[in-house]
């Protein structure tokens, strides 16, 4: 099987119309329907102006109504009162119209009216799909197509566009003819009604026209799209984004402008890190990164080597380089003395290398010539600052031959206006970028480590944990404690119903016990063992009043007898004594055993579940040495969360400490995370403190707070990244009687899938890409990433495994807005002909089905008459296709309404 897909690109007609209608053409002057109209002079397509009140605008003939169109029209452009817009899109949608642009304004921007009219437009829009309302609208610059209000048309050129603000569009317009900056497609997306984020880089993505995609968010939108769209992208093109709204007053203003909530700027780091989009905190810095993660290669490590001829422009480079989360190459003691044969005796003899302000073209080139060849150097800035004896376009030529050192990006700040914009243009045509201030080239190196370090670590191969969840007895803990919660109408765990949901979940906890008797309390106390604590445990009473409980060395009966009464006066004296119902009792753990963590979770409006991790303890909020990450986890993914943390390197052992096991804390990281992303009901969750030890790791408080009870299950908050979908996991009994276990990939599969190639012939290969593949290119790291890193809301990948190997591949891969998805197959040399391959298809159609997925496709080699057949059996339509040369296979299978958490 191939991996081509349909060529189909669902946005075309917005971007590559035949024909546009403009509803509300008018030639009032000024108006947004004359400036629209104008616009459209350098279109090569039909141009269809509708005014009821005016045969002709513009000299255009003008048409009443949509409907009275003569021609079919791929795009409208609606530019009429808000009131009216239903209206219209109804009758767009009924003329059979595939795309339309609002771009009226009076939405939900403007309140709770505009947003009831957004309500009627969805309902009335059927399957026409709408960019705005309330725009600025859309340039197709390559296509001739400006379908905007601009006072100009965008350059041609590489950069896709898209911004949520239509001032800032034109601002932006404004600033790239001056500096000569061209654009591929340049969109303003308003309130997103429809299409956002997520069909928005899709469609870049796949445009071979655009090689970078810049963002101006103010809200997010459909997290889960934005993030899958977002990470598959990132890998092949930079995706750069400035958010408005860090600080809490810039948030309101986004919310007034746009209508939407914006949520924490901490949490949009974390989801920006995990789906590999770098965040920018200038708009220059957007065109900044576009421009040199476009000329140079992305660095492999955080340090810079600066070489400068004054010391002071090195200082500057230093300080933002340190401030941005990157450093200074230390050089090695071979550079230093090659450095010393060439430079004079009073250079700086450290980074930033000072070459002096004498230094001659010939300088510049030896030293550069040295310290590239240092394995410690990842990157190297050139700096120069004209003196009288200093020729900066003398210096350019000299150095342009540095351009394409490999695997590490070199940049230069030529700084001094007019006299180095000679050696600027030599530089930038060589493919050095450029930059006026040596803090503004060192913060854009930092900025492309940031990129390198967040796409390394989203494919960094994991490991698989020992000690997996066991599901079933998981699942029955968590129903009993949820069921139990929900006949009381509560929506507070207690601790030991908290740690008994945590230990559901192998994450270790102090031993609790509840007693509802004085009794009872010294009874457990004693079978626990001295010194234990005692805790206020009760059902109806909020957990703002744990204050009441005890936490005492009780290191004898008659001081568990003591602080019972002493629970029970208080909860009596405050809430009277039919409130009181008991305590918990556990051991008492010291913090001085130990380093105190903090562990977990919380809701945000826009990505949902949220993990947290740092130091923890009564200082928690003090100290805040914290990070925040989305689940679910994997090994890589949750030590990098926590190396983000300063408690971390404490935890490797300091000042004589033995280290805590930080694998284990990784493990339990992972649990917690799945925990998280499989029980939506989950509102939040702390373990504080999760005490680490060298001996061991434990949470020894732990607390869980439910969603209310009265929102449905389809309504709670999913994960913004979708989980592993273990509802695919199952056993096959093949017709050998041997046991196979079909189940999802997972990232940690990458080493089975490098064996799994050692066992395919060349004609397996050959059937299966059309062409022969060596198995040296079949199992590269980079390319294995698109087989086990993938991201379950837009494709799915079947592995049938024995008890410890992959034996078979099946891959359902959907196309990008749409209900089709093409399949592959592949199946390991000893394992044909016993039925798994037909087995793995029709597995696959059955998760098509249940995915929403309506219709199944594939090609296949004329040669390949098994697998012809195999489709054949599963009632596929199998016919020759003379035009491409291979066979067709397709099933139209009727896809239900997805049931449980699947793709948008």
């Amino acid at each position: 099987m191939t991996g081509l897909g349909s060529h189909r690109r669902p946005l075309d007609p917005f971007f590559a119309p035949a024909s546009v209608a403009i509803i509300g053409a008018t030639e009032a002057d000024p108006s947004v329907g004359r400036t629209v109209l104008t616009n459209l002079a350098s279109f090569k397509g039909e141009i269809y102006p509708v005014n009821p009140k005016r045969e002709s605008v513009l000299g255009r003939k003008a048409y009443p109504s949509i409907r009275t169109v003569p021609g079919p029209v791929d795009l409208a452009l609606i530019v009429t009162p808000a009131a009216t817009v239903p209206a219209i899109v109804a009758e767009c949608a009924a003329a059979k119209i595939p795309a339309a642009i609002i771009i009226s304004a009076g939405f939900k921007e403007a309140g709770l009216p505009g947003a009831e009219l957004e309500r009627k437009i969805q309902a009335a829009r059927g399957s026409m799909r709408i960019i705005g309302p309330n725009c600025l609208g859309l340039m197709a610059p390559l296509a001739g197509l400006n379908a905007t209000f601009a006072a100009s048309m965008a350059l041609k050129g590489s950069i896709g566009f898209l911004s949520q603000s239509g001032a800032l569009c034109t601002s932006i317009l404004d600033w790239s003819l001056r500096e000569k900056v061209g654009f591929s497609a340049f969109v303003s997306t308003g309130s997103m009604l429809d299409i956002g984020w997520g069909e928005l880089i899709d469609y870049l993505g796949d445009d071979p026209n655009t090689h970078a995609i810049l963002m101006y968010m103010e809200s997010v939108g459909d997290a889960r799209s934005f993030l899958s769209a977002a990470r598959e992208v990132a890998l092949t093109k930079p995706i750069i984004v400035i958010k408005a709204g860090r600080t809490e007053q810039a948030a309101r203003a986004a919310s007034s402008h746009t209508g939407a909530l914006t949520g924490s700027d901490e949490v949009l780091d974390a989801a920006l890190r995990r789906c590999g989009v770098l965040r920018v905190r200038r708009i220059s810095d957007l065109f900044y990164m576009a421009e040199v993660l476009a000329k140079q290669p992305r660095p492999k490590g955080p340090r810079l080597a600066i070489v400068t001829n004054a010391g002071g422009p090195g200082v500057l480079a230093t300080d933002a380089l340190a401030a941005e989360g990157a450093e200074l190459a230390e050089l090695s003691a071979e550079t230093v003395a090659g450095l010393d044969q060439i430079l004079p005796s009073n250079w700086s003899r450290h980074n930033p290398i000072d070459i002096i302000g004498d230094a001659s073209p010939e300088r510049f080139a030896k030293t550069l010539e040295i310290v590239q060849r240092d394995r410690g150097v990842d990157g190297l800035l050139v700096t120069l600052a004209p003196q009288g004896m200093t020729n900066p376009t003398e210096v350019a030529e000299r150095i342009r031959r540095f351009a394409s050192i490999q695997g590490k990006p070199i940049i230069a700040s030529f700084m001094g206006g007019a006299s180095v914009a000679g050696a600027e243009e030599i530089l930038n045509a060589a493919g050095i970028p450029t930059f006026a201030f040596p803090d503004t080239a060192a913060r854009a190196f930092a900025y492309m480590w940031q990129y390198s370090e967040n796409l390394r670590a989203l494919y960094e191969t994991p490991e698989l944990g020992e000690g997996a969840v066991d599901r079933s007895s998981a699942a029955a803990a968590l129903k009993s404690v949820l069921e139990g919660a929900r006949a009381e109408g509560r929506v507070l765990l207690t601790e030991f119903e908290s740690k008994r949901v945590l230990a559901a979940y192998a994450i270790p906890v102090t031993r609790t016990e509840f007693a509802g008797t004085e009794d009872k309390a010294v009874e457990l106390a004693a079978e626990i063992g001295f010194p234990v604590v005692l805790k206020l445990h009760s059902h109806t009473i909020t957990h703002k009043t744990e204050a009441a409980g005890v936490e005492l060395n009780l290191a004898d009966e008659s001081a568990v007898r003591s602080a019972w009464k002493r629970i029970q006066a208080a909860v009596s004296t405050r809430f009277g004594a039919d409130k009181f119902e008991g305590v918990t009792v556990q051991p008492m753990i010291r913090a001085s055993d130990g380093y105190e963590l903090i562990l977990g979770s919380s809701t945000d409006p826009q990505f949902g579940p949220v993990l947290l991790f740092g130091s923890g303890g009564q200082l928690v909020e003090i100290f805040r040495d914290r990070t925040l990450g989305l689940p679910p986890l994997t090994s890589t993914l949750a030590r990098r969360m926590m190396e983000r943390t300063q408690i971390y390197k404490a935890l490797a052992g300091v000042r004589g400490r033995a280290p805590v096991d930080r694998s284990a804390l990784e493990q339990i990281l992972i649990r917690f995370s799945q925990l998280i992303s499989e029980t939506p009901r989950i509102k939040e969750a702390d373990l504080n403190p999760l005490l680490a030890s060298p001996g061991a790791i434990v949470a020894v408080d732990a607390r869980i707070l439910l969603h209310d009870w009265n929102i449905p299950d389809r309504d709670l908050p999913r994960t913004a990244i979708r989980p592993y979908p273990s509802a695919y996991v199952e056993k096959w009994i093949a017709r050998d009687k041997s046991t196979i276990t079909i189940r999802p990939i997972r990232p940690e599969d990458e080493p089975k899938m490098v064996r799994f190639h050692e066992t395919l012939s060349d004609r397996s290969v050959y059937l299966r890409y059309f062409h022969h593949l060596p198995l040296s290119a079949r199992v590269t790291h980079e390319r294995l990433t698109r087989v086990c890193f993938i991201d379950y809301n837009r494709e799915m990948v079947l592995v049938a495994e024995t008890d410890a190997d992959i034996v078979a591949v099946g891959r359902l891969t959907r196309e990008h807005s749409s209900a089709e998805a093409e399949f592959a197959l592949l199946v390991s040399d000893p394992w044909h002909e016993r039925g798994l391959g037909t087995e793995l298809l029709r597995r696959l159609v059955a998760l098509a089905r249940s995915e929403g997925i309506r219709r199944v496709f594939g090609e296949i080699l004329a040669e390949n008459r098994a697998m012809q057949e195999i489709c054949r059996q599963l009632g596929f339509d199998v016919r020759y296709s003379i035009a491409d040369g291979v066979v067709e296979a397709s099933i139209e299978i009727g896809g239900v309404a997805p049931t449980h958490d699947l793709p948008c």
